[in-house]
């Protein structure tokens, strides 16, 4: 009997704490043996409970941008201009905490057996800042922007299966693939793809459906934002104005959130993580296993690494990812196996070995390589890249070394990395946030076009044909078993011959204030999906 009051309470405490998904909280309520009927009930009367407040200047601290940053969703490359993007505007498809895929400015849809035809419906009545009223116009430039031989957009890659999109109505769009993909939708999801009127250019002052206009911006530094008004979201867009603080360092990030000059800080240090979990006035927001991939990568159409598996092989075995989890991570995280998929993706190859430092075979591959005695293999990193990608370097140089590969870790400036090193120099550090669809990984970060040209991300610059045929193939593939075995030979291909070195997945931790609700777990990016300005509200 007391176990179970015990239990009970525990499950009272978790039912009016922001953070606990209510599927966590039912599995827990049913271990103190309560009904479903009764758990529901205490779940609901919790939620009434803390039924948002209006009101009140939220702050939050990110790492994730830079001087160069703009507000082209274009050009959009890390979680600064991803977040203050879904302040001002919205995106086609949002996804839930479970990451499924739900109607935002595109309501509804419906495919055509063999899912090359779809039709979307445009949500009705919605509003930009300007006053201008949503159509199906301005979804189709929306699109159109990230499509042609011009733009310059991560997102082009994943838009060239589109053959055509039209406005059958100002309310219905129509869009013929050129093969059936059963993720289209979620391919829709991708963040680049915000909706702005049509005919928009003006990318200094964002015009959007979302919650806020944007009051200020200075790249590099800071964001700030007006509530608008009355948001077509019902329960959403409580904050009265929201600014984003760039505060890349993760020590000053942390001490202004202990200090309560910010409200939120994504990207905490997990070396000392543990303590802010016992600081009263914080709560830590913690999302297992579906965080960033942290990555070096090189350019496989590059010397040294061109025509050279073995040398790639090498750098893979050379790498001793359990240290960096441990000494950089303090076990929130786990091993990269050298593609970007993660294991909560249900098409992850669980048959396939974990690649683990190997000294012996790192330089048995390096020997093949052919690479002369006292060659040194420039890396490029930066804080820039995320916060602890120099001290992962520099433990990957040190176990790199015991198999006799020589590398140099040159850490670069922090301003521009994105523009100026990423896809720029042969080898340097790099993260992926989470993608929900295994079509989205494979198109985006390995793909190719019709020409056999890698995509515009496609930053080890590989391109192998039998995985382009298979991620073709795999997208209209009905049979999920079959699917998953040719996604399965997808990541063998990626982690053998490619040029990622993907050696970590780490969790997500975000840290709020105490009274900052609406803070809970997303399937997909932290600070809840980098939507917490429209989502979060003060107790």
């Amino acid at each position: 009997m007391e176990d179970f009051k015990q239990k009970l309470k525990l499950a009272e405490k978790l039912a009016a704490r922001s953070g606990v998904s209510r599927r966590d909280f039912l599995q827990l309520a049913a271990l103190a043996g309560l009904t479903i009927p009764a758990a529901n009930m205490l779940w609901t009367q919790s939620a009434h409970a803390e039924e948002p407040k209006k009101g009140g200047n939220f702050i939050i601290g990110m790492e994730g941008g830079s001087a160069s940053d703009s507000l082209d969703p274009r050009t959009y490359a890390d979680s600064v201009m991803i977040g203050a993007s879904l302040a001002v505007c919205n995106g086609l498809i949002e996804f839930d905490e479970n990451g499924n895929t739900t109607g935002e400015l595109l309501e509804s849809w419906e495919a055509k057996p063999g899912a090359v035809e779809w039709t979307f419906k445009v949500r009705q009545g919605i509003k930009f800042s300007n006053g201008k009223t949503l159509d199906a116009d301005d979804i189709l430039y929306s699109i159109s922007i990230h499509r042609g031989e011009d733009t310059k957009s991560p997102a082009k890659g994943l838009l060239e299966q589109i053959k055509e999109i039209k406005a059958v109505s100002p309310s219905e769009i129509s869009t013929t693939l050129t093969s059936g993909n059963a993720d289209f939708p979620v391919i829709l999801g991708d963040y680049h793809l915000i909706v702005v009127p049509k005919d928009f250019t003006d990318w200094q002052k964002l015009i959007g459906t979302g919650a806020y206009t944007l009051e200020s911006f200075e790249p590099g530094v800071r964001l700030v934002f007006k509530n608008r008004g009355e948001y077509w979201k019902p329960g959403r867009a409580h904050f009265d104005t929201v600014e984003i603080r760039n505060i890349q360092d993760v020590a000053a990030r942390t001490a202004a959130l202990q200090s309560g000059e910010i409200h939120a800080a994504n990207r905490l240090d997990a070396r000392t993580v543990d303590l802010l979990m016992k600081d009263a006035n914080l709560n830590i927001v913690r999302t297992k296993g579906t965080g960033n991939r942290f990555c070096f990568v090189m350019d496989t159409m590059a010397a040294p690494y061109k025509d050279n598996v073995d040398l790639r092989l090498a750098l893979k075995y050379s790498i001793d990812r359990e240290a960096i989890i441990k000494q950089v991570y303090n076990g929130y995280a786990v091993p990269g196996n050298d593609h970007a998929l993660d294991a909560l993706n249900p098409y992850y190859n669980t048959a396939m070995p974990q690649r683990a430092y190997d000294p012996d075979k790192a330089a048995f591959h390096f020997k093949k390589a052919g690479i002369a005695a006292g060659t040194a293999l420039e890396l490029q990193t930066s804080e820039g890249a995320w916060s602890t990608a120099v001290d992962c370097a520099q433990i990957y140089q040190e176990s790199a070394k015991k198999a006799g590969v020589d590398i140099t870790v040159n850490k670069v400036s922090g301003d521009g990395y994105w523009d100026n090193v990423w896809l720029k120099v042969p080898f340097c550090a790099v993260y992926w946030g989470r993608r929900l669809s295994a079509d989205q990984v494979m198109t985006q970060i390995y793909g190719a076009n019709e020409k056999g040209e890698p995509s515009d991300w496609n930053d080890t610059n590989w391109v192998n044909p039998e995985f382009q045929k298979i991620i073709v193939e795999a997208r209209v593939e009905l049979d999920d078993a079959k699917r998953k075995e040719m996604y399965g030979r997808a990541q063998e291909l990626i982690s053998d011959d490619g040029g990622m070195v993907c050696f970590a997945i780490t969790d997500y931790l975000d840290g709020y204030a105490k009274n900052v609700m609406g803070a809970t777990p997303h399937a997909r990016y932290d600070l809840n999906d980098n939507r917490m300005a429209e989502k979060g509200w003060f107790a």
